[in-house]
């Protein structure tokens, strides 16, 4: 098994990709909007990759985190709020915004398990500032850690409850980045006291299945490499000082906030600590090389894997949706 997560180019399995994805044997894959037309469409995707690779626990990645990045659009699914809704609701019932957070994730959960998606990159657990760029913005939970903690903490239940893994991002911390690492790499020059703030929701989640790291950079830990590709960080830093023994996997390796050929890149994060490198657009070319590039997984990296995988058991009664969201409607009227 390669240590890597491809995305694919639509909403087939085109014949290429069929005998390549065979050939390498990726450790899994990730949806994006260009992938998910209907119900019946996405399923069976999802059952044609599974059978592909023959494990039933294959990871199947999504970005359904409400509001503005969610790849399963309307009609064909629910919409769902994003993180800022649940944050204003703590400012007024602390609990029932946890609640709410919980059961929204549930919902989602649900939604991603009929369609055969086990996988979330969500909660965001970015403490946000005054400062924190747009591309962030009313992604975050909130300003205060413990309160994105505790939020976040119900959405991993929630999504759990539903069916499905989630990954808690963008570790360790993005909420003090003024740029867009899709397009520039973020460089935050403060105190290592002041980034403290930053890890205390990732230090009272560090048990979650999974994390995804931020290509940002931190020069009071690390002058020359952002967080993806620094052996530094990722030990002494996410593994030591947060204390997080789960799956470790980059942000997309196609983001401008990085440099050089992308498989460099896949070369580079997974030689720094990241057990699995996430390539997300379905290039071919980039593809094969990132595959020739890689060696095989770890074997702890395979063991955190299926460690993740077997937090979450299959569902098969969807019935629950509407009453989810319409508990979490109410709940959010509160505010």
């Amino acid at each position: 098994m390669k240590p890597v997560i491809f995305g694919l180019s639509g909403p087939t399995l085109t014949p290429d990709e069929r005998a390549f994805f065979r050939d390498c044997d990726p450790a899994g894959y990730i949806m994006f909007k260009r992938n998910c037309v209907d119900r019946a469409q996405l399923r069976a995707l999802t059952d044609d990759l599974r059978a592909l690779s023959g494990r039933d626990d294959l990871p199947i990645l999504i970005d359904q985190e409400g509001g503005r990045v969610s790849r399963m659009q309307p009609p064909e699914w629910p919409a769902f709020p994003a993180g800022a809704a649940f944050d204003a609701l703590y400012d007024v019932a602390p609990i029932s915004a946890m609640e709410a957070a919980r059961v929204n994730a549930r919902a989602i959960g649900l939604t991603l398990a009929e369609v055969g998606i086990n996988v979330d990159a969500l909660p965001l657990l970015d403490v946000r500032t005054p400062d924190t760029h747009p591309a962030i913005g009313d992604r975050a939970l909130g300003a205060d850690p413990m309160r994105v903690a505790s939020l976040g903490r119900s959405v991993i239940d929630g999504l759990r409850e539903g069916g499905v893994v989630g990954i808690v991002k963008h570790m360790p911390g993005q909420g003090r980045a003024v740029v867009d690492s899709h397009h520039d790499l973020p460089v935050v020059d403060t105190s290592d006291e002041e980034l403290a703030t930053d890890l205390r929701p990732f230090e009272r989640l560090k048990n979650a299945p999974m994390a995804m790291t931020g290509h940002i950079m931190f020069p009071v830990w690390d002058t020359e490499r952002c967080v993806t590709m620094s052996p530094s960080i990722i030990a002494d830093i996410i593994r030591g000082r947060i204390g997080f023994d789960g799956l470790l996997m980059s942000d997309d390796l196609d983001m401008k906030a990085l440099s050089g050929e992308v498989s460099d890149r896949a070369v580079a994060c997974v030689e720094a600590g990241c057990d699995i490198a996430l390539n997300c657009w379905g290039r071919m070319d980039e593809m094969i090389a990132i595959a020739t590039a890689l060696p095989e997984i770890t074997v702890i990296g395979a063991e955190r894997l299926a460690r993740a995988m077997a937090t979450i058991a299959p569902v098969t009664d969807f019935s629950a949706l509407p009453d989810l969201i319409a508990k979490r409607d109410a709940l959010l009227a509160l505010a």
